[in-house]
């Protein structure tokens, strides 16, 4: 009975040396030769798989930073209410753009959330404060 082994020589039982035992049984100093070639559909999967992952560990560490802070809550921490003028940028005919303030509803109130991503309908504040200066284009 003989048996392959990861050298690539034939060995026996246990015990004597068989007579169809190869005599050259030294192993690689190198290690193993063979060449592992993994196809690029296995290799996309376990980055995706490892992305949507790596995503939802870090959605859910947010949302529970969100809602611990939302146990305690301080001044502006987790959720806070931005206020500004709210400004209309009017084109004219020439090319230029006037900016008024809304003689309607002259101030505008924008809730956000000190987190990364949106949390309860609120967008996050590094997304909301440098957008709410803005002139709202008519």
């Amino acid at each position: 009975m003989t048996w392959r082994t990861h050298c690539g020589t034939r060995a026996g039982l246990r015990g004597g040396r068989a007579s169809n035992q190869l005599s050259d049984a030294r192993p690689n100093p190198i290690g193993s030769t063979n060449i592992v070639v993994t196809s690029f559909r296995i290799i996309f999967t376990r980055i995706a798989v490892g992305a949507v992952a790596a995503f939802a560990v870090l959605y859910v560490g947010d949302s529970l930073s969100v809602r611990i802070r939302a146990v305690h809550p301080k001044p502006a921490d987790p959720f806070e209410s931005l206020k500004s003028l709210r400004i209309l940028a009017i084109p004219e005919k020439n090319g230029k753009t006037e900016h008024e303030v809304d003689a309607l509803n002259p101030k505008q109130t924008a809730t956000c959330v000190h987190s990364l991503f949106l949390h309860g309908g609120y967008s996050p504040c590094w997304y909301v404060k440098p957008r709410i200066n803005q002139p709202i284009p008519m």
